[in-house]
């Protein structure tokens, strides 16, 4: 039988989430909210026929709802959790789970308090290309893993309204998409190191802060993990990146073209690993189901079975990751107006400076 999901949010990851459902055969969607009632009314049409509701609270009062998938803007996403956890309700929770690593800490409190599903909405994390890879690492066919290069940027354009660039709504690239990279970095760092989690051990990071929005445009850190692992990262809402990932080894190196979204719209699902004196080994992992129809599918079979997390993205590396991004942000002087001021880094300022900010490097 399908799981029944309930979405919170009718902004482009909804509609995503919500096509991913209908292509479903182990989900469905049965109800939508938004805190503007026509464009929840819309969605429902759109989609459905499901139920449409004017608040998040009348949502998760929907006892026919069994999973909740959080498509809020950033502020909203450790309420919302907290919020479904405590109604009994299982959480795919857009990404970042919180603005900072004690918000996420709260919402995993919330459901192992009540015994529920959490995961942080990672897609690439269901998706075999992943697994693949971290069988190639583990193996050792690249050698001993000493540096991780990793990026993901597009440019989202000057629009003002768009909330990537409003301050107020948690924009900037680092949590939009700098999250993917870092949490790249903790997967690869825990796998070989053959532990459920490593946390970083020091994060520098430079950013450019946009004078009039106050959120990073662009920025790079440097990570670094026990075992001598290296991570160089980089994040963009207002430049294009080349969104690629190359693991280096002591005996090779490992690219993967298209580490985030793997299939979507004819990108590659492929792994190339390149070592001294042989030719480029291709490895392709087939194309299969969508990534987003995967993630539905993964939510609801470990729902179902009773788990409380993905074993590929686990609580724990959640609350890791959000701990380097922290210290990331941290870095370079970015925090919110939502957070209190001990959320930045130690001795690093709690609000955004606007211009260049090059702290840390």
């Amino acid at each position: 039988m399908k799981r029944r999901w309930g979405i919170l949010g009718t902004g482009k990851i909804a509609r995503i989430m919500a096509g991913a459902l209908r292509d479903s055969s182990a989900g469905r969607l049965a109800a939508v909210a938004s805190t503007n009632p026509a464009r929840a009314q819309k969605f429902a049409s759109h989609f459905g026929p499901v139920r449409h509701y004017a608040s998040y609270a009348a949502l998760l009062a929907d006892p026919e709802v069994e999973i909740v998938y959080i498509a809020t803007h950033h502020p909203g996403h450790r309420e919302w959790a907290v919020a479904a956890a405590e109604a009994g309700k299982h959480v795919l929770c857009e990404k970042p789970l919180a603005l900072n690593a004690a918000d996420a800490a709260q919402a995993v409190a919330a459901a192992r308090r009540h015994g529920v599903f959490l995961m942080e909405a990672f897609a690439y994390r269901c998706h075999p290309q992943t697994q693949r890879l971290v069988e190639i690492l583990q193996g050792g066919e690249i050698g001993e893993v000493r540096m991780v290069d990793a990026c993901f940027g597009y440019d989202a354009g000057p629009e003002p309204g768009n909330y990537l660039l409003n301050r107020s709504l948690g924009g900037g690239s680092i949590l939009d998409v700098g999250c993917y990279p870092t949490s790249m970095a903790h997967l690869i760092a825990a796998a070989v190191s053959d532990a459920v989690v490593v946390p970083s051990q020091v994060v520098a990071g430079v950013a450019h802060l946009g004078k009039t929005t106050g959120v990073d445009h662009y920025a790079c850190a440097v990570l670094s993990f026990p075992g001598g692992i290296v991570a160089r990262v980089a994040s963009a809402i207002q430049l294009n990146l080349d969104n690629s990932l190359r693991v280096y080894g002591s005996a090779g190196t490992v690219m993967v073209p298209s580490p985030w979204l793997p299939g979507r719209d004819g990108a590659p699902v492929t792994i190339v690993i390149d070592r001294p004196g042989s030719p480029p080994e291709e490895i392709h992992t087939g194309a299969g189901p969508d990534l987003y129809v995967r993630q539905v599918e993964a939510v609801s079979r470990l729902a179902r079975e009773g788990r409380t997390c993905h074993p590929f993205m686990g609580w724990d590396q959640s609350l890791a990751n959000m701990h380097t991004l922290d210290r990331w942000r941290g870095t370079v002087g970015l925090a919110y107006d939502q957070e209190e001021p001990s959320a930045a880094a130690p001795g690093e300022p709690a609000a955004a400076t606007a211009g260049d900010t090059t702290a840390g490097l």
